[in-house]
């Protein structure tokens, strides 16, 4: 991609391909939806007909949540105090998303679905810096259908975190510090592990001054910890001290840091006494992943670019160095080396075929148990 595609605005200024990808990422959309009210009427016995419970169903676990800061804001008391761990950006955009439309959880889904067609967008253009075409329409395709996909169209922050991420690696590769350093701030306003971008992109910066090839600027990367810091500042103007999200998250959702092995053989131990779904959603899911997370972290070493090597093992450090292992599915989907693998192993239509059997029978299956209210990462 060359720098005039940057300047390029409008459904026009896009390549055709672009504007294919972006009517992909509309009809995926539409039908993960649909096939969740689908499964919503056939776990509860009822039809749904209206407009806001085709959305609703998709209002579970942690996004409510989300739309209770996006309407209410942080409160210091009561349990909208714990919603101190989640990071504002998102909520922020549904809130004045939603003084637009008057309505938080339409507001939500818009957030959330014009984010994934950013990032499908911007995840073909990144894999264009390296491949051929082919290869980055197919890592866009396989963004779309991975298994845990679903949360890019719902109110949870995965598909504005992952076109933020994209983003601010597009711009580093290149050249333009400035705008990876400012949109690191608004990755790490998004979710903690934004600052990750931090480590990824200096090893960028470093591997383009080893190529003789560095632009000026490279210092803005220094702003990434921006967002945590504004994360830190709300925590200590709602609750008095700029680290209370993580007493919350210690004592409400268990989660403090450990080493690796001890959550993971935690999560093995708890396969034998919880219930057969548990175990299965709550232990041999999250261990799997854990350990295709692993695989992509040796394959992005090889074969990858040092800073997605990097963002890469950072991230999948982050989310099992920990006491209790969880969601581990969810958090995969934000690991954009994964995509470029797959779409370079799928090289032949027996490999594709294969690829996109597992990833859509598996997002069928966790799609619609969550469309049902039962857990799905």
């Amino acid at each position: 991609m060359s720098r005039r595609g940057w300047g390029k605005t409008g459904w026009k200024g896009l390549p055709a391909v672009e504007r294919g990808l972006v009517g992909v990422a509309l009809l995926a959309k539409g039908a993960v939806l649909r096939w969740g009210v689908i499964c919503a009427a056939l776990g509860s016995g009822h039809p749904v007909h209206r407009a806001g419970d085709l959305l609703a169903v998709w209002n579970r676990w942690d996004a409510p949540h989300y739309l209770f800061v996006a309407q209410h804001g942080y409160a210091p008391t009561g349990e909208g105090r714990l919603f101190l761990v989640f990071f504002p950006l998102y909520p922020w955009l549904v809130r004045a998303t939603a003084w637009v439309v008057q309505d938080a959880l339409s507001a939500a889904f818009l957030v959330s679905g014009v984010a994934s067609v950013l990032a499908v967008v911007l995840l073909y253009r990144l894999a264009r810096l390296d491949v051929a075409e082919p290869v980055a329409r197919r890592a866009a395709l396989f963004a779309l259908v991975f298994p845990t996909s679903y949360f890019l169209h719902i109110p949870y922050t995965e598909s504005l975190f992952l076109a933020l991420v994209l983003l601010a690696f597009l711009a580093a590769r290149e050249g333009r510090w400035r705008v990876a350093g400012l949109v690191g701030v608004l990755a790490s306003l998004t979710r903690p592990n934004g600052i990750l971008l931090l480590p990824a992109l200096a090893v960028e910066a470093w591997c383009q001054h080893r190529q003789q090839s560095l632009r000026g600027g490279w210092w803005w990367l220094g702003a990434v910890p921006g967002g945590v810091g504004v994360h830190l500042l709300v925590n200590q103007v709602v609750a008095g001290h700029p680290t209370a999200f993580l007493e919350i998250l210690r004592t409400h959702w268990h989660k403090t840091l450990n080493w690796p092995w001890v959550g993971l053989a935690g999560t093995y131990r708890s396969v034998f006494w919880r219930t057969p779904y548990e175990a299965h959603m709550v232990g041999v899911q999250e261990l799997l992943y854990a350990a295709l997370g692993a695989l992509v972290v040796g394959a992005a070493v090889r074969s990858l670019p040092a800073s997605y090597a990097v963002w890469t093992a950072t991230n999948w450090l982050a989310s099992v160095s920990t006491t209790f292992v969880l969601s581990v599915p969810r958090y995969t989907l934000v690991l954009f080396p994964v995509y470029l693998l797959m779409a370079r192993w799928a090289e032949t239509p027996r490999r594709r075929l294969a690829l996109l059997g597992w990833c859509g029978l598996w997002l069928a299956y966790f799609s619609c148990q969550f469309a049902q209210g039962r857990w799905a990462f």
